[in-house]
């Protein structure tokens, strides 16, 4: 049992701006790929303006509207229920994969966040699955989530960090991502 948060309201600066969880990926918009990975969630809570989705969902916003990561995990908080929770970027168009694999890594383990981090030691904070009330008492600590950066977030927290051994994590924030991310789901044949 989990919920899910999926952040997709950023300023998509890389971009000049487009509508990247709306931006067709494989035949599927970036945020549908997300979605379906999380489509067994209880909850599903996607932080952003509302559009259609490929599974039902909980819109929100944070306060204010571009705040920054932190700020929309606060803001989706409240609509969560599960003792674990997903916390996922929109942009990731290969999670589908990992989201077993973090869920076991959590429940395996008395960290309070499961990570991926890729072979050069990066961590994707946004592709993570936290115990929600880690969650709840890291935001406590944290104080005003406007503004703040993941790694102070994840800082009063225990990490697990899980090998991204298929590059679910890799994420689309420039043209050449999303280029890339194209190409890559020709040659599989197929769209997650």
């Amino acid at each position: 049992m989990f919920d899910a948060i999926v952040l997709a309201g950023g300023a998509a600066a890389r971009l000049g701006g487009a509508d990247k969880p709306a931006l067709d990926v494989g035949g599927s918009a970036l945020l549908d790929h997300v979605l379906a990975a999380v489509a067994d969630a209880d909850r599903i809570v996607v932080v952003g303006p509302g559009r259609p989705a490929v599974v039902p969902v909980i819109w929100c916003r944070e306060e204010p509207p571009g705040g920054g990561p932190v700020a929309a995990l606060a803001a989706g908080l409240p609509h969560v229920e599960a003792d674990v929770v997903l916390t996922l970027a929109a942009d990731l168009p290969w999670i589908g994969p990992a989201v077993p694999v973090l869920l076991a890594a959590l429940t395996g383990s008395t960290a309070d966040c499961a990570a991926l981090v890729d072979g050069a030691g990066r961590v994707n904070y946004l592709s993570a699955a936290w115990r929600r009330a880690s969650l709840v008492r890291a935001l406590t600590v944290l104080g005003e989530p406007t503004g703040a950066p993941m790694r102070g977030l994840v800082s009063t927290a225990t990490l697990l960090e899980v090998p991204d051994e298929g590059s679910w994590g890799l994420d689309c924030d420039t043209w050449d991502d999303i280029d890339g991310a194209r190409r890559r789901l020709h040659r599989e044949g197929t769209a997650r």
